[in-house]
Order: C-alpha cells, then structure tokens, then sequence
C-alpha cells in the first residue's frame, strides 16, 4: 500500500471514531531487522501509525549473520518475538511481524490489517495510565486495570536511521521509529485495582520516549499504554 493512502486511510479511520467513543491508546509492535529485504515497506508503515498509537520497532538479531549486523537489534528482542509465536499458536517467528496490543499478528506490511486491529483494539477497555517526569524519574499512575497484569516500562529512541553497507537492504537508507533500547518490569497489578509508584530512570534515558504498558504476562493480551515524548 502507498504510503500516502495509508496516512488518508488512517486519517479518516481516526476521525470516524472521534466521532463516536474516544479510542483508548493502542501499542503497536513492529518486530524488523535491517538485514530483512521484506522489512523496509513495514518499516514505513510503523511510521504512518505512529501519529496514530503507541508503538515500538524491536530489532531481531537472527538476521545479523547474512551480511549486515543490524545496530539496533538486540537477542532480548529475539526471545520476546519467539513467546509470542508461542502465545500465538505459530510454527517459529519471522519478519516483519506486528503484534498489536497483544491480541493479533500478522505481516507488518499489511497496512489494511493493521488499521483495521488498531480500530478494533482501540474500542476494548483498557486501564488509564498517567506518566509525569519528576527528576530523575517517571511517576507512573494507573488506574481500573481490566486484568491482572505486569507493569512494563520501555525506553525507545525517538528516531534512528542506518546506511546499510551489506546484506539484503545493501545501499538502502533506512529509518526507524521508536527503537527499543530496554525493557523492564516496573511493577504489577490485580484486576480492578491501581498502581502508582515513581519510577527512576538511567541517564541514558534523556531524549529517549518512555513508555508504560500493561501486559497479561509475558506476552498477553495489552491492557493499558501510555507514553511520554523525548525530554
């Protein structure tokens, strides 16, 4: 799909649901690598949903062996790509995969499946999650969690681009959107109950976008998201 009818696409989508009830924030995880020639289109479309939801780009490093070394994959990410295709019922992982909010997967380049889940996902009732920057750290407050579930907190690089110089993507520019740097358990809650705590960050955490989830463990259904931008 082109990108620009993805954005009028998602556009209108968003507004027809302003119109009705307010959609509750939706994550969004794109699973990718640099060394994937089908992940680029994907890619793009993780940026065009970022206006839209929450999301996170999580660099797998089973690629890095076919002559590029992605900088920005991690094997954290590898394993939490492979709890999903367990969760999921699916023979083994693959790229690009978008797991949205936990609920479904698919292609990360089917632009129609992905508005249509964001869609669908963004009317499920989920808990309100506020994040404030107090020094040094994140006062996070939730409340009305539908579940049971862990408090997860990620810190992503707003933007990050690569020239790549080997592989399948050789000569491409590629750019990314909230590239997942780390991702910790933060706390928990019981259904129906709350969670506030001010949570400390690393130094390295400046300039990066915070972003807190509820998950049913460690690869459940996403009962709640918000974010905060770059400091």
């Amino acid at each position: 799909m082109r990108r620009g009818f993805l954005a009028a696409a998602l556009a209108c989508a968003c507004a027809t649901a302003a119109g009705q009830a307010e959609r509750a924030p939706v994550l969004i995880e794109l699973f990718t690598s640099e060394g994937c020639s089908s992940c680029p289109p994907a890619d793009q479309v993780l940026q065009q949903l970022d206006t839209h939801a929450i999301v996170l780009s999580e660099h797998v490093d089973y690629w890095d062996h076919d002559g590029w070394k992605d900088p920005h994959s991690s094997h954290e990410w590898t394993l939490r790509q492979e709890d999903y295709a367990r969760r999921f019922g699916i023979p083994g992982s693959y790229t690009p995969q978008m797991v949205v909010d936990g609920a479904a997967e698919f292609n990360g380049s089917d632009a129609r499946r992905a508005q249509a889940e964001l869609q669908r996902q963004g009317q499920k009732p989920k808990a309100a999650i506020k994040l404030t920057r107090r020094d040094g750290g994140v006062e996070v407050t939730v409340e009305g969690a539908p579940a049971a579930a862990n408090v997860m907190l990620a810190l992503a690089d707003n933007f990050a681009a690569s020239d790549v110089r080997g592989g399948e993507n050789k000569g491409l520019r590629m750019e990314h959107v909230a590239v997942v740097r780390s991702l910790r358990k933060v706390g928990s809650v019981k259904r129906g109950s709350g969670f506030e705590e001010t949570v400390k960050l690393p130094a390295d955490a400046a300039g990066r976008r915070v972003i807190v989830f509820l998950q049913e463990g460690s690869s459940g259904p996403i009962e709640g998201a918000a974010e905060l931008g770059p400091s």
